[in-house]
């Protein structure tokens, strides 16, 4: 529908906002396609170490299953996920340092496009990146008796923790000073993994340890996911896992919000 040269810019903005975003979506996937070493490097990591702890340590771990590598899994895709947002901090801080965000805040179109590019690429190149782990898993043995739904409700949660730790990135990206400053956020994500019952059970670790790990976000998200690919009853951690994503998405996203509009 065309409309009057007397429709206010705002409202010509609002009604462009999805062909505005998609623009944006384009614009970022290039640069994805264009330096898929990106996706290699998210990849090689979490592959390696479960390489690592499948066939190094996996004989020495107790964890109740026969095989291993249905244990690890989750907390592997975790990692890789983890590791994956932080290319978008990357990738919105060299567009602030270039100037790109100004020009584009100079031009008649929706302000919050320019981030929801960011974020909607992230959400296709993670799940590349789980794509090919879950393929490398497969070949090491892993296998799930998950239904269709099962598997629905497992993209379903990486999805949104995907979406809320992007948001996450976002905030540095905006904010940060340096390179190394807007992708430092990451380290405490990939590393919490370890902390929670994606490696082994909490039972074994000390008390106050113990305490954190069943407490904290990452041990709900496995122990879910682990359970609805090995076909097992889901117990609430389902409900604690998706109150720590919605959770994490409101708050990282009114602070990104909050960063764009101080910013311009």
């Amino acid at each position: 529908m065309e409309m009057s040269p007397r429709t206010p810019p705002q409202t010509r903005i609002q009604n462009h906002f999805f062909s505005d975003m998609s623009v944006m979506v384009g614009r970022s996937m290039r640069h994805i396609f264009r330096s898929l070493d990106t996706i290699i490097t998210v990849t090689i990591t979490p592959i390696a170490m479960m390489l690592l702890f499948v066939y190094v340590f996996g004989g020495a771990i107790q964890t109740g299953t026969g095989n291993y590598v249905n244990y690890l899994l989750p907390g592997i895709v975790l990692m890789a996920i983890a590791s994956g947002v932080s290319y978008t901090a990357f990738r919105l801080f060299t567009d602030v340092q270039k100037g790109i965000v100004e020009r584009f805040r100079s031009m008649p179109i929706a302000p919050s496009t320019l981030l929801w590019g960011h974020v909607l690429t992230s959400l296709v190149s993670n799940a590349i990146s789980v794509a090919v782990i879950v393929l490398v898993a497969l070949i090491m043995g892993f296998r799930s008796s998950a239904g269709l739904l099962a598997w629905l409700a497992v993209l379903g949660i990486l999805a949104l923790l995907t979406l809320a730790l992007t948001w996450v990135a976002v905030i540095p990206g905006l904010t940060a000073k340096s390179i190394d400053g807007a992708t430092a956020f990451s380290y405490p994500l990939i590393f919490l993994p370890f902390i929670s019952s994606a490696f082994v059970p909490t039972q074994s670790m000390p008390f106050v340890v113990r305490v954190f790990a069943e407490n904290q976000p990452v041990t709900a998200i496995v122990e879910t996911i682990r359970a609805l690919l090995t076909g097992q009853p889901v117990s609430q951690s389902i409900w604690i896992a998706l109150a720590w994503c919605i959770g994490i998405l409101v708050v990282a996203y009114f602070f990104a919000m909050r960063a764009y509009k101080k910013r311009m």
